[in-house]
């Protein structure tokens, strides 16, 4: 199975502390490297987790928050600094488009390579981005500026052929193709050997969504069904609903929920408020009710 992962660079909110670092990942899938939010530390994170920065084909920002995007600018000129010549694909809400325009104006007047940005509706669930092997939809979300999650869906891959049916029939490599695309195989005595007999099910493909930062939706669970692996924010404990609702944040109670809701097969918490030391509380809280929920830590490198 070819690599679909997630490294978490960082996993906390908008106080800096010493635990942990604002909000980014790179979410690896089959060679491909992508990045969600970019936060203060992340070329340090990088750099730790031994991520190539030329690799990284495209940008997907949450929302205009600085614990989200203020290393966005930093980045982009270290990949003029590296002799980038790939065009770097910027996907962020609108407002993001002239204040990056000013900022590459500024610091990055010869950059060597094109920032193409592509503004993001955040008000529609929509596939933003789509190549042979996964699409990238928006996911509307619920915080004090306009924000969208994203989901990554791996493509369906092809069957594969057996090798002891190819050496037992004796079938040529021409043919290969047009048997793990559903054709049958007939011998040269015109025997019909069914499809299901020379392959092995493929594997089902495999997904990931990222909904950080938003308010409790009761109906999020709709555009996440059947998603693989959820990263969903806990800023606060319930002891602290009362700032969820006032900062538009989740408990993780009701990440768990909107998990439990959709089906997912397992569940990341992250961007964990500053005012806690021990996140474990955050995790007994949503295992209550969603039992495969896990704390996300700087550095982990998790598969979906």
């Amino acid at each position: 199975m070819l690599p679909f992962k997630i490294h978490i660079l960082g996993c906390g909110s908008a106080t800096p502390t010493l635990h942990h670092f604002p909000s980014s990942q790179i979410v690896e899938i089959r060679g491909k490297l992508f990045m969600i939010d970019c936060a203060e530390g992340t070329q340090l994170q990088l750099r730790k987790l031994r991520v190539p920065f030329t690799k990284i084909q495209a940008i997907f920002i949450s929302h205009i928050h600085g614990d989200h995007c203020f290393g966005l600018i930093g980045m982009i000129s270290t990949f003029g600094l590296l002799g980038r010549t790939a065009p770097l694909h910027v996907y962020a809400p609108k407002a993001l488009e002239k204040m990056l325009e000013m900022q590459i104006q500024m610091f990055c007047n010869d950059l060597g390579y094109e920032v193409v940005f592509h503004a993001v509706d955040t008000k529609e669930n929509k596939v933003i981005y789509d190549d042979r092997s996964l699409t990238v939809e928006t996911v509307p979300l619920c915080h004090r500026v306009p924000c969208a999650g994203y989901i990554f869906r791996e493509k369906p891959t092809l069957p594969h052929i057996r090798r002891d049916m190819i050496d037992f029939y004796q079938i040529p490599l021409s043919q290969i193709n047009n048997i793990k695309a559903g054709a049958d195989w007939t011998t040269p005595e015109g025997t019909v050997i069914e499809n299901s007999r020379l392959v092995t099910p493929a594997e089902p493909p495999r997904s990931y969504a990222y909904c950080s930062d938003t308010a409790y939706l009761p109906n999020l669970h709709e555009m996440l069904k059947g998603v693989t692996t959820l990263y969903h924010e806990s800023t606060y404990a319930e002891d602290m609903i009362d700032n969820a609702v006032k900062y538009c944040h989740s408990t993780a109670r009701q990440a768990a929920m909107v998990a439990k809701a959709a089906g997912v097969s397992r569940l990341l918490l992250g961007h964990y408020s500053s005012r806690y030391t021990n996140e474990e509380i955050l995790l007994n809280e949503a295992r209550e009710i969603f039992s495969n929920a896990f704390l996300t830590n700087e550095l982990q490198v998790i598969d979906c």
